[in-house]
């Protein structure tokens, strides 16, 4: 029988529509257990590669005998190998084409709603990784919000929609994955803009984005409102675009919350964060759509594979929301935090301009979950 090579993308549709799925994942058990595919449906056997080396024998009983099984490893190589033993035993194999890494710079865009005046807003979801980033489209125009560093991918969409990036916005300065936002800038002409308070330490120039900037895409006059919520980071900026939506960054996600230390700053930054959270966010309408720049599981998808949700719809459901007493919202955002993002500090400089890795380095800093929140 012969192999088959699966993508990233025909793999993000099938967890999208909640498919049945088989995985081998032959790296080692460390990193399996640390990230994989996730999926509602998705079956998983963890046999290390080197383990596999004398033959697949040992692991035929433990392998389903009537569905395909997907052989994932970290680069492509090892998954061939174990997907042609598994074929010559008899079974139907694919492998992961590109392997973890392809999985990790995977994204799906996927169209939100449409604006007054005939505007769009897309979601860009990196599925293996966790990170949301959106494009709003109108009247030719087009606006980027944290953007990720694969860069051709926001450049193709938006010349297929027939639109210009003319401004491009990161939430805050990231610290989980590198921004494509300032060479999207420089690519295009488009203006860049980063929160101030973020940005004392960048080495480039941009656009500060404050309190009360509005920005109109478009003839239609999609207003990019700003708005100030600091917590995760001191300068943390939302977005609400079109009197809808509310670009949250990484300070509300559907089901957790910003955490407040990956510059070191928890106990400084806890108050700003509950006060963006519990007060700034209280005085916008609960019909807002909240859009964030991240999600922590699987199940925070919708059945179409956006990430959304009424704002307050989370007032009512999200834990992070619903905590009266200051002293256990402070132990909750800054004590028994998940492990901190790879190679945090090394992205945080990437971003400020202050150190250049290229394109393998950045891969490897960011191989890895999503670990901005805390739920």
């Amino acid at each position: 029988m012969t192999i088959h090579e699966m993508t990233s993308k025909e793999i993000t549709k099938k967890v999208f529509n909640k498919e049945e799925l088989f995985i081998l994942d032959v790296r080692n058990e460390s990193d399996f257990q640390d990230w994989k595919i996730e999926g509602e449906n998705l079956n998983y056997l963890n046999v290390p590669y080197f383990d596999l080396l004398d033959g697949v024998e040992e692991i035929i009983d433990k392998l389903p005998t009537n569905e395909e099984i997907l052989v994932v490893c970290a680069k492509e190589g090892s998954s061939i190998m174990v997907a042609e033993m598994l074929s010559e035993e008899g079974l139907s194999v694919s492998y992961l084409k590109g392997g973890m890494k392809a999985w990790s710079e995977h994204l799906e865009p996927v169209k939100v709603g449409d604006l007054q005046g005939g505007g769009e807003i897309f979601q860009f979801v990196r599925i293996g990784k966790g990170c949301l980033s959106y494009m709003v489209v109108s009247n030719g125009e087009a606006a980027l919000i944290d953007a990720t560093r694969m860069t051709d991918i926001y450049l193709d969409f938006a010349k297929s929609h027939d639109a210009k990036i003319t401004h491009v916005f990161d939430t805050h300065l990231h610290a989980d994955h590198i921004s494509g936002g300032r060479i999207i800038a420089e690519k295009t002409g488009a203006t860049y803009w980063l929160p101030p308070k973020d940005a004392t330490e960048v080495t480039f120039a941009y656009q500060p984005l404050e309190d009360g900037n509005g920005v109109t895409i478009g003839n239609t006059t999609i207003n990019i409102d700003a708005l100030y919520s600091p917590g995760h980071t001191i300068g943390s900026t939302s977005f609400v675009v079109d009197k809808k939506y509310l670009l949250s960054g990484d300070i509300l996600f559907i089901d957790s919350i910003g955490r407040p230390d990956l510059a070191g700053m928890a106990e400084d930054w806890v108050g700003d964060l509950r006060e963006t959270l519990y007060n700034r966010y209280k005085e916008l309408s609960e019909e807002l759509i909240v859009l964030p720049a991240h999600f922590m599981i699987i199940d925070e998808l919708n059945d179409d594979g956006s990430v959304s949700e009424k704002l307050g719809t989370l007032f009512a459901l999200n834990h992070g929301l619903n905590i009266e007493d200051e002293n256990e919202f402070r132990k909750l955002v800054t004590e028994n935090l998940p492990p901190q993002p790879n190679a945090y500090q090394e992205i945080r400089e990437t971003n400020m301009g202050k150190i250049n890795p290229d394109i393998d380095q950045q891969r490897e800093m960011e191989i890895g979950p999503n670990r901005c929140a805390v739920r």
